[in-house]
C-alpha cells in the first residue's frame, strides 16, 4: 500500500493529478522523444509507477469504494493503458497479464449496477456518504479482510450516487475506453490469446452497456466499442475467428447491432436488412449463424411501417415477414447441420414472440387454413405449405442431434400454437424421438411432449402422444432417461391422487391424471408392461404410503374407477394394510353386474389375487365358488379367463405343498377334465366342421396350458393339443418326418390359439418339446396361416431361451422366416431372433448373418429400417467385429458363389439357397446396399485388414487358378475389384482431412481442436506410408499377375480391374512408375487412364457448379414471389 501522506496528497487533488498525468504521456504516442529516457532521468521508477497506478486500479474495484475512489481508479487504468501503448513498455516491464485484464475490464466494477433503479438524488447525502468512505484502507489480517467484504457486501446497499457522481464516473470511464482504443492501435496481443479474448469480452459487453437512462447521451461508448472490435479483428492480434465464432460473442453482438439499428431511420433499415439477407448467404458458416442472431433481435423491435421507407425498392424489406421466411426459414436448408438447428430452434421462439406478423408469417409458411383465408394465394404456395411441413418433419429424424433437437422444438411449437393440425401423424413424431439413439436426444423429446402436455390437457390425441412417449422410456437402457420418465410419471400421475368425495372437485391437474389412466386401460393397454416395471421401482422407494393407498381406494367408487383400479393393481402386492372390505365389495359388485369392462374386471382380479393371503377360509371359498361358476361357462374373454385362473391358483396356496396339490387336484383337474372332454368329442367327430364352436374352442385353451397346473392332469393326452395341428390318430414318436403329418381343416383362429397352448405346454416340459418340434417346423415350412405361423416363430423362440440346445437345430427353419411373403411374420422374426442374438442363446453360426443382412434390403421401407436399427444399436455393440468377419463371405453367399475352398460352405437346402440369393444384375444394387453399410460402420482398423485379406483370400486365389475364370467366377472377381473401387473402403484417416476444407467449419475453434488437426495429420502422414507399403507389397503384384491372366483370356474384367487402379492410384498421382515398376505397360496404363480423368473431375465440379447456381435462381424465385 501508499504512504498514507502520499496518498491523502493525491486524494486530496481529486482527479486533476491524474489528468495532466494523462495529458503528458498522450504525446509520446506520436513525439519522438522517449518517454522511458525522461522517466530515467528524472529518477522514476517505472516498475514504482506501474505499482502505485495497480494500488488505485484496485482500490476502486471494490464494492465500497466511493465516488472519488472508482473515478481515480478509471484514471489509473487510463494511464496504465497508455504506458502499455507506448514503444519500449514490454523492455521496460510494464506489461502484466493480470493488470491488463483488470484495467480492462474496470468498467463493469466501477459502474454502479443499480444505477438504473431507484437513487436518493439528495447531493448532500451523497457527498456524506462519500466522506464516509474516504478513510485510508487499513493494514489488516486476512481474517478482517474477509469479514470487512461482509460488512462492504451489506454496505453497498446503502450507498447512493447523485446525477452528477454519475457524470464523474462515465467521463472516466469515456476516457479508458479511448485509452483503450490507442493501445490496441499500438501494441500487439497475438502471442497473448487470454489477454487478447478479454479484451474481446470487455468490448463486445461495452457495445450494449448503458451507463445512463438516456441512451442517446452515451451513444459514443457503444460506438467506441465497436471500434475496438474492429481493431481486434486485425491480424497483429491473433486469429480473429477464434474471438468472432464463440457464441456468446455472437449473442451480444447481435444485440449491439440491435441497439443500433433501433435508433437508424426505415431507409437505413431496408438497407442493412438488405445487406444481412447478403450475408446470410454468406461461405462462412459463422457469418450465417450471426445473420440468425441478429434477425431474432430484429423481431423483438416494433416493425417498420413500408409507407416510412423513402425508396420504394425498399419497402420490401421492412416487414418482420420478410426476415421469417427469406432469412430465418430460408436457413433451414443450410448446408450446415449447426446453422439448421439454430435456424429452427429461432424459429420455435418466433412464436413466443408478442408480435401478430410475426406469427401470422409462420402461420403462412405452414398452415393450410392460413392460406384458405387469404383468397390471392397462388396454388404454388399451398403445395409449398405441404413441403415445409414434410421438410420439418424429415428434420426431426436427421442424422445430427443437434438437428433433430432443433426440429422437435420447432415441432412443438407449431403444435402448441396451433399452426399445424394436433393429428397423430405430427405426434407420432415426438413420441418416436423418446427412444431416440441420442440420449440428448430422447431427453429433449421427453421435454417436448411435456410442453404439450401442459398446453394441451384436454386433447386426447396429446395425452396418448405422451403415454406413447413417457412410459416406455422406464425401461430404457440409458438410467439417466430411466429417472427422468419416472420423475416425470412421479409428477403427473401418483402426486396427483388426492381424496375423493361425491362433492369434490377435480381440478385440472387431477382431471388429466384420471384421463392418463383411463387411456392406460383401455387404448393404451399395450404399455401396460412398461407402466409395472415403473412400479417395481417405486415400490423400493416407499412411495406408496397408507395415505396413498387410502386416496386411491376412495376413487374406486368414481367415474374414473377403471384408473384407480389399475393402480390399485400395481401397488398392492407392496401395500402392507389395506381396506379389505372396499375390495370385497368391489368384487361382489362385479360378480353381479354385467357391464364391468373387461380391463377393470382383471385389475379386481389381480387385487384379490394379492390379498389372498390375508383373507380367512370363508372368504376364499366364496370367492373360489365364483370363480369356478364364472369360468365353466367359458364365455368369458380371453384375458378375463387368464387372470382368473391366475386368482384362482393363489386362492388355493397355501404354506404347505400338499394342501396347494388337493386345492388343485379339486379345482383346476375339474376345469381341465371340462375341456378335454369337449375337445375330444369335437376333433374326433366326423361332422367336425358342423359341430365346432369356435368361439368356445378359443376360450378353452387358457384353461389347458396354465403353469400352476400339476402334471397328472394333461401330460396323458397331449394328442388332443396336437390334433388342434396334426389331426393324427395315434400319439406321434420323435422322430416322425415331415411328410408324415397330415393337415387339418380346423379354423385358423382355433389353430393360432392351439399353437400358444402346445407351446406353453412345451415350455412346462422338456418331452413335449422333443415331440412336436417337427410339428412347428412343418408349419412354418408349409403353412398357409399367417396368425399360425406368427405364432409358431414366438414359440419357437420362446422355447430357445428355456432349451437353447434342442432348438438350436431348427434357427435355419425360423431365420428362413426372414423371405416370408408376408410382412409381418418377417418384423416378428428379426424382433425375435434379435433377442435372442442380444442374451446369447443365439449365435452367429451358418447362414444367420447373412440372412440379417438380407433384411436390409427388405422390400417394406419399416423393416430395412428395423433391421438396421437392430444390427447397429443393439448387435453391433456387443460384437464390434461382425461386420467384418463376415464381409468377404458376404460377397459369396449372395452371388450364390460356392466353389471356394473356405466360404459359404454351410449347409442349406435349395430352397433356402434360392430363397435369399441376391445373385444377377437386378439385384446388383440391392448387393452394394449391403456392402456400404457393411463398409461405412467399418473402423479404419477393419477397412485396412479387409483390403488386405480381399487381396489374400480372393485375388490370390484367381492369380493362383484356384478359382477358375469361368462366368461364375468373373462375376466375383468383377464384383470384387467394385467393391474395393468403393469411397467406402477408403480410410477415414485420409479422407476426413481431405474434405475438411469443404465441409463444416467449427462453431468454436481452440486449443483442443487445433491440436486435434494437427494430430489428425500426422496420422493420416503415418497411414499413407502404411498403406502404400502394404498396397506395394501385397496388393500390386496380384494386380500385374491378374492383369495378365485376364489378357490373355480376353475377359471384361480387366475394365474392373483398371477402374479399380484408376480409383486407388488417385493419391498417389506422381507415384505411379514406383508402385508398377515391374510392369511398365501397366504404369503407363494407370498414369494415362488418371490423364483422361481430370477433364471429367472438371465437367462434374462445372455440373455441380451449375447446380448451386439454378438452386440459387430458384432461391431468388421463391423470394420474388414472397415479397410480392
Amino acid at each position: 500500500p501508499l504512504d498514507n501522506t502520499l496518498e491523502e496528497e493525491l486524494t486530496g487533488s481529486g482527479d486533476k493529478a491524474f489528468r495532466n498525468l494523462h495529458q503528458s504521456l498522450s504525446v509520446f504516442h506520436v513525439a519522438l522523444q522517449s518517454i522511458w529516457a525522461i522517466l530515467g532521468e528524472n529518477g522514476v521508477s517505472v516498475k514504482s509507477l506501474v505499482a502505485v497506478l495497480s494500488f488505485f486500479v484496485l482500490a476502486g474495484k471494490a464494492k465500497a469504494a466511493n465516488v472519488q475512489q472508482r473515478v481515480n481508479s478509471l484514471h489509473a487504468a487510463s494511464l496504465y493503458m497508455l504506458l502499455l501503448g507506448i514503444p519500449g513498455s514490454i523492455a521496460n516491464k510494464v506489461f502484466h497479464e493480470v493488470l491488463l485484464d483488470t484495467c480492462s475490464d474496470l468498467t463493469s466494477h466501477c459502474w454502479p449496477h443499480d444505477s438504473g433503479k431507484k437513487r436518493k438524488k439528495d447531493s448532500l447525502k451523497s457527498s456524506q456518504a462519500e466522506g464516509k468512505r474516504s478513510k485510508p484502507h487499513r493494514k489488516d489480517t486476512p481474517e478482517m479482510e474477509v469479514d470487512e467484504a461482509d460488512e462492504e457486501e451489506d454496505e453497498e446497499e446503502e450507498l447512493h450516487f447523485s446525477g452528477q457522481d454519475l457524470m464523474k464516473i462515465r467521463d472516466a470511464v469515456v476516457l479508458l475506453v479511448k485509452s483503450l482504443l490507442r493501445f490496441l492501435q499500438t501494441f500487439a496481443l497475438k502471442d497473448r490469446p487470454q489477454s487478447a479474448s478479454n479484451c474481446t469480452q470487455v468490448t463486445t459487453d461495452s457495445t450494449i452497456t448503458s451507463t445512463s437512462s438516456q441512451t442517446e447521451q452515451l451513444r459514443s461508448v457503444p460506438e467506441m466499442a465497436f471500434c475496438g472490435l474492429q481493431l481486434l479483428c486485425l491480424p497483429k492480434h491473433g486469429d480473429q475467428r477464434e474471438m468472432v465464432e464463440k457464441s456468446e460473442f455472437r449473442s451480444h453482438g447481435a444485440q449491439a447491432v440491435g441497439m443500433l439499428i433501433s435508433q437508424i431511420t426505415s431507409t437505413d433499415y431496408a438497407c442493412f436488412v438488405k445487406w444481412l439477407f447478403k450475408l446470410s448467404r454468406h461461405s462462412k458458416m459463422v457469418c450465417r449463424l450471426f445473420s440468425v442472431d441478429v434477425v431474432m433481435i430484429l423481431l423483438e423491435q416494433p416493425e417498420r411501417r413500408p409507407e416510412d421507407c423513402q425508396d420504394p425498392e425498399l419497402a420490401c424489406f421492412l416487414p418482420h415477414k420478410f426476415l421469417i421466411q427469406n432469412l430465418l426459414f430460408a436457413r433451414r436448408m443450410d448446408e450446415s447441420p449447426t446453422v439448421q438447428g439454430h435456424a429452427l430452434a429461432c424459429l420455435a421462439h418466433c412464436l413466443e414472440l408478442p408480435s401478430f406478423n410475426v406469427t401470422r408469417a409462420i402461420h403462412t409458411l405452414f398452415s393450410a387454413s392460413e392460406i384458405r383465408h387469404t383468397h390471392t394465394r397462388p396454388d404454388w404456395q399451398k403445395y409449398l405449405t405441404k413441403d415445409n411441413m414434410a421438410f420439418l418433419l424429415r428434420r426431426v429424424k436427421d442424422s445430427k442431434p443437434n438437428v433433430r433437437k432443433s426440429a422437435l422444438q420447432a415441432l412443438v411449437g407449431l403444435l402448441k400454437h396451433d399452426v399445424i393440425p394436433v393429428c397423430w401423424e405430427n405426434l407420432a413424431m415426438l413420441s418416436e424421438r423418446c427412444r431416440d439413439p441420442a440420449v440428448s436426444v430422447k431427453k429433449k423429446a421427453l421435454q417436448c411432449v411435456g410442453e404439450l402436455l401442459v398446453a394441451k390437457p384436454e386433447c386426447t390425441v396429446v395425452q396418448k402422444a405422451w403415454l406413447q412417449g413417457v412410459v416406455p422410456a422406464v425401461v430404457d437402457s440409458e438410467s439417466s432417461v430411466q429417472d427422468k420418465a419416472l420423475e416425470i410419471l412421479d409428477q403427473v400421475l401418483l402426486s396427483q391422487v388426492k381424496l375423493y368425495s361425491v362433492n369434490c372437485y377435480l381440478d385440472a391437474s387431477q382431471k388429466l391424471t384420471w384421463d392418463l389412466l383411463g387411456l392406460l386401460c383401455h387404448e393404451s393397454q399395450n404399455l401396460s408392461r412398461y407402466f409395472s416395471r415403473a412400479f417395481t421401482i417405486w415400490s423400493k422407494q416407499n412411495k406408496f404410503t397408507p395415505t396413498f393407498i387410502t386416496n386411491l381406494i376412495s376413487h374406486t367408487e368414481a367415474d374414473h374407477a377403471a384408473g384407480a383400479w389399475l393402480l390399485l393393481s400395481k401397488v398392492v402386492a407392496s401395500s402392507p394394510r389395506l381396506p379389505y372390505g372396499k375390495i370385497l365389495d368391489a368384487w361382489d359388485s362385479m360378480i353381479s353386474s354385467k357391464d364391468i369392462s373387461v380391463t377393470t374386471c382383471c385389475h379386481i382380479l389381480c387385487v384379490i389375487g394379492d390379498i389372498a393371503a390375508h383373507l380367512n377360509k370363508d372368504t376364499k371359498d366364496r370367492i373360489v365358488n365364483d370363480l369356478m361358476s364364472w369360468l365353466k361357462t367359458f364365455t368369458l374373454s380371453l384375458e378375463v379367463i387368464s387372470a382368473a385362473v391366475e386368482t384362482l391358483y393363489q386362492l388355493g396356496c397355501s404354506d404347505d405343498i400338499k394342501q396347494t396339490q388337493a386345492f388343485l387336484n379339486q379345482h383346476c383337474g375339474e376345469l381341465v377334465s371340462v375341456c378335454e372332454s369337449y375337445l375330444a368329442a369335437i376333433i374326433l367327430s366326423e361332422e367336425e366342421a358342423q359341430n365346432i364352436n369356435e368361439e368356445l374352442m378359443v376360450n378353452i385353451n387358457p384353461l389347458l396350458a396354465f403353469p400352476s397346473y400339476p402334471n397328472t392332469f394333461f401330460i396323458m393326452q397331449p394328442w388332443t393339443l396336437c390334433c388342434l395341428l396334426t389331426e393324427c390318430q395315434e400319439e406321434l414318436p420323435a422322430s416322425l418326418p415331415l411328410s408324415q403329418f397330415k393337415a387339418n381343416s380346423l379354423p385358423t383362429r382355433v389353430r393360432a390359439h392351439g399353437v400358444i397352448t402346445l407351446g406353453k405346454l412345451c415350455l412346462q416340459h422338456e418331452e413335449l418339446v422333443q415331440k412336436y418340434l417337427p410339428v412347428f417346423a412343418r408349419e412354418l415350412e408349409i403353412g398357409t396361416d399367417v396368425a399360425v405361423r406368427n405364432n409358431v416363430v414366438v414359440i419357437m423362440c420362446d422355447l430357445c431361451v428355456r432349451y437353447t440346445n434342442i432348438v438350436d437345430h431348427y434357427i435355419p427353419n425360423i431365420s428362413a422366416c426372414l423371405r416370408d411373403n408376408e410382412a409381418v411374420i418377417r418384423e416378428q422374426t428379426l424382433i425375435m431372433l434379435t433377442n435372442l442374438l442380444q442374451e446369447e442363446f443365439v449365435k452367429w453360426k451358418g447362414s444367420l448373418f447373412f440372412r440379417f443382412m438380407v433384411t436390409l434390403v427388405d422390400p417394406v421401407p419399416a423393416i430395412a429400417s428395423l433391421c438396421e436399427y437392430c444390427l447397429l444399436h443393439l448387435l453391433l455393440k456387443k460384437n464390434p467385429e461382425m461386420f467384418s468377419q463376415h464381409f468377404i463371405e458376404c460377397i459369396f453367399y449372395f452371388n450364390s458363389y460356392s466353389k471356394h475352398k473356405s466360404y459359404n460352405r454351410f449347409p442349406q437346402s435349395e430352397s433356402e439357397k434360392v430363397r435369399f440369393s441376391l445373385k444377377g444384375a437386378q439385384h446388383r444394387e440391392k448387393r452394394f446396399r449391403i456392402y456400404r453399410f457393411l463398409l461405412e460402420h467399418f473402423t479404419d482398423a477393419q477397412r485396412f485388414n479387409i483390403s488386405n485379406k480381399i487381396s489374400q483370400t480372393v485375388l490370390a486365389c484367381f492369380v493362383d487358378e484356384e478359382l477358375s475364370l469361368d462366368a461364375e467366377g468373373a462375376e466375383i472377381l468383377s464384383e470384387t475389384f467394385n467393391i474395393l473401387s468403393l469411397k467406402e473402403m477408403k480410410l477415414q484417416a485420409i479422407s476426413a482431412l481431405a474434405g475438411v476444407t469443404s465441409g463444416e467449419e467449427p462453431e468454436e475453434e481452440n486449443m483442443a481442436t487445433m491440436a486435434k488437426a494437427v494430430l489428425q495429420a500426422a496420422q493420416k502422414k503415418v497411414v499413407t506410408q502404411v498403406q502404400k507399403k502394404a498396397f506395394i507389397e501385397n496388393t500390386v503384384p496380384l494386380i500385374i499377375s491378374l492383369k495378365s491372366l485376364l489378357e490373355q483370356k480376353r475377359s471384361p474384367v480387366l475394365g474392373d480391374l483398371m477402374a479399380y487402379l484408376q480409383v486407388t492410384m488417385q493419391d498417389y498421382r506422381n507415384e505411379v512408375k514406383e508402385f508398377f515398376s515391374g510392369d511398365e505397360q501397366l504404369a503407363s496404363e494407370v498414369e494415362f487412364a488418371l490423364k483422361k480423368e481430370i477433364p471429367k473431375i472438371l465437367k462434374e465440379m462445372l455440373i455441380i457448379k451449375n447446380g448451386l447456381e439454378k438452386k440459387k435462381q430458384l432461391e431468388y424465385r421463391i423470394l420474388f414471389f414472397n415479397m410480392s
